[in-house]
C-alpha cells in the first residue's frame, strides 16, 4: 500500500490481515519460520493501514476547518 493509498488498497490490506489471522487460527502447530514471515507481513500491513488512517484523519480535519470558515 502506498502512502497515498486508496480505499481498495486499505480494504485489501485489511483482507490480507484477516487472512493472516485465519492462517494462525487454523494451525495446530505453527512453523516458526512461516509464522515469523506472516508476522512480518502483518506488521507491514498494520503500518501501512495506520499511515493511511492518519492521512484520512488529516483530510477530515481539513474539511472540518473549511466548513468552519464557511460559517463565518
Amino acid at each position: 500500500m502506498t502512502t497515498k493509498g486508496t480505499k481498495s488498497d486499505f480494504a485489501a490490506s485489511i483482507a490480507k490481515l484477516r487472512g493472516i489471522v485465519q492462517w494462525f487460527e487454523e494451525q495446530d502447530e505453527v512453523d516458526i519460520e512461516a509464522g515469523l514471515e506472516k508476522m512480518r507481513e502483518g506488521a507491514s500491513l498494520v503500518a501501512a493501514c495506520r499511515s493511511r488512517l492518519s492521512e484520512l484523519e488529516n483530510e477530515f480535519n481539513e474539511i472540518k476547518v473549511t466548513l468552519g470558515k464557511d460559517k463565518a
